[in-house]
């Protein structure tokens, strides 16, 4: 089991890593990207690179190998591969995106660090990966042990893409639950006062990975049908109106079916 796990995530790895390859299409250029154009989804996953690398360096200096190990698993297949490549593919797709060039930087560079920290494990796999890199020296083995970059700390966005995570994930848990197919796009209204600016900076990713058609920030709840689905977070309420989204009846007899089999 151990071995087929580990199978998996070489694989993981090597797909995530194509996906990357194809899409970096700036070359040396994006070594000239600008900080400030950075959307909240870039600020996020550098501050989890940060923090991963700092404990990553703590955990093997203590001979915590495999600590060290489970965490870089987890950056890199979590974080790095199920939400930060999905998140970022709206501006991949868009050639006139004005933030393209920061997001194929924020690719590269995440990229490069988490595989010189997977490098002990894993020789061969980083190796061959890390010399197709933007900026790559000619072997990862004579490369410096990455290091946190203080710049990169953007601890209060971290921590709003969390919480914008954890409303996205009920959303597709409740479509989920009531066989909402993902093709069908609704609107998605959010009552908050403090995330304004971090659901506005990151709408292309919330549109994508919540089935959202068009969204819409209040700071009160009025307006919100009376049939809407709702989902919560800390400092955060997101409404999803139902009306076009399911069949009334169809949906009652599916539940009186699963009431009779449970009775």
């Amino acid at each position: 089991e151990r071995v087929e796990s580990a199978r998996n995530f070489a694989n993981k790895i090597w797909n995530a890593s194509k996906f990357v390859l194809m899409n970096l299409t700036h070359d040396e250029e994006i070594f000239n990207y600008d900080i400030n154009k950075l959307k909240i989804e870039d600020k996020w996953i550098l501050s989890k690179l940060n923090k991963t690398i700092r404990e990553v360096t703590e955990n093997i200096n203590n001979y915590d190998l495999g600590v060290a190990l489970q965490k870089i698993y987890d950056f890199i297949w979590d974080e790095f591969c199920d939400w930060y490549i999905e998140m970022v593919k709206p501006r991949l797709y868009d050639a006139e995106n004005p933030t393209r060039l920061e997001a194929e930087f924020t690719l590269n560079y995440v990229l490069t660090c988490a595989l010189k920290l997977l490098h002990p494990f894993m020789p061969f796999v980083t190796e061959e990966i890390y010399t197709k890199l933007i900026g790559a020296q000619k072997t990862i083995m004579l490369t410096d042990w990455p290091k946190a970059e203080e710049k990169f700390d953007f601890n209060v966005e971290e921590e709003q893409v969390e919480v914008l995570k954890q409303i996205i994930t009920s959303i597709r848990n409740a479509r989920a639950n009531m066989n909402i197919h993902p093709a069908k796009k609704s609107q998605i209204i959010f009552v908050t006062e403090s995330f304004d600016n971090a659901i506005k900076d990151g709408d292309a990713f919330i549109k994508k990975l919540g089935f959202g058609e068009e969204i819409v920030v209040s700071k009160v709840k009025e307006n919100i049908p009376e049939n809407a689905l709702s989902v919560t977070a800390p400092g955060i309420e997101a409404y999803i109106p139902l009306a076009e989204l399911i069949d009334k009846e169809a949906e009652l007899a599916r539940l009186n079916k699963e009431k009779e089999k449970t009775t």
